[in-house]
């Protein structure tokens, strides 16, 4: 009966984690469309932002008035901090969602690990050995092969892009910081209030009012990404983390299909190879942090 349970809890958590990453994929499908002038003026990523923030703090209402979470002790710094990068990576992440294709810039924001793997080292004191060096040179390599740089097929939007994985990437030490201390729905609440006030204060410099469409576009992206959070959190209570969290990285699927199915776009074999690399040396640094515990 454990046993049966236990393969349930597995393919639900296997579930869960391929619908976060079609949400998620989904989010970046609806910045470039906003930002691509589908049903009206172009949307500017501080605005696609903003809509993110926002309704995804509309959509946890609800949860708040029912949980009531506590906020004594909040460490406000470390949240404004986290959210800053957030933010900025998100927003990075639409733009260049807007300007490439969406696996090429999912595929060069999935550098974030890597990232934060390097941050770990001064801000949490972490080690980091020649295993993991060399899963983040294969990486680098991939990230190398996928931009082109000094050929006439580099993508200028890559280095949005690169910038999107480094704020995420300072994102995920801050987040460690916080769950070593503070609950989870605290951490999700905080972080889309604070990011509210910040979007939506740096989007009244580029506001303009959107269409009918882009309004459900703009509350579509924030529904969504809370949804892949929620998601995300529940996969990784009935599954273990080492066998889930790889499973993140088929949001480069969807996003090329959903590139193509909307506006046709397809791969070339830099982007297949350079994703492929990538997405390598992530999953080989999650591998490793599965046998160090």
């Amino acid at each position: 009966m454990n046993r049966t349970r236990r393969a349930g809890d597995v393919a639900a958590a296997v579930g869960m984690m391929v619908l976060a990453c079609a949400l998620v994929a989904g989010t970046t499908l609806f910045a470039k469309m906003l930002g691509r002038a589908v049903d009206g003026a172009p949307i500017h990523p501080l605005q696609v932002s903003a809509g993110r923030y926002f309704f995804a703090l509309l959509a946890l209402v609800p949860i708040i008035l029912w949980r009531r979470p506590r906020f004594a002790g909040t460490a406000w710094g470390n949240h404004l901090a986290r959210v800053a990068a957030g933010w900025s990576g998100v927003t990075c992440l639409f733009a260049a969602s807007a300007l490439m294709r969406l696996a090429d810039a999912t595929a060069i924001s999935f550098l974030n690990p890597i990232v934060a793997m390097v941050l770990a080292i001064p801000l949490l004191g972490e080690s980091v050995g020649r295993w993991r060096w060399g899963a983040a040179t294969i990486a680098l390599a991939g990230a190398l092969v996928l931009t082109n740089p000094g050929s006439d097929a580099f993508q200028p939007a890559a280095l949005i892009a690169l910038a999107a994985a480094l704020f995420i990437g300072l994102e995920v030490v801050l987040v460690k910081k916080l769950t070593n201390r503070e609950p989870t729905l605290r951490i999700l609440v905080v972080g889309n209030f604070l990011g509210t006030v910040l979007s939506v204060a740096a989007a009244g410099f580029v506001w303009r009012q959107p269409s009918a469409s882009q309004w459900a576009l703009l509350a579509a992206i924030g529904i969504a990404m809370v949804a892949a959070q929620a998601l995300f959190l529940e996969a990784l209570r009935r599954g273990d983390a080492s066998f889930i969290v790889p499973l993140f990285y088929t949001t480069l699927v969807f996003a090329g299909l959903y590139d193509f199915a909307v506006f046709g776009e397809k791969p070339g074999i830099y982007s297949l190879a350079g994703s492929v690399l990538i997405v390598t040396g992530a999953v080989a640094i999650a591998w490793r942090e599965r046998l160090r515990g």
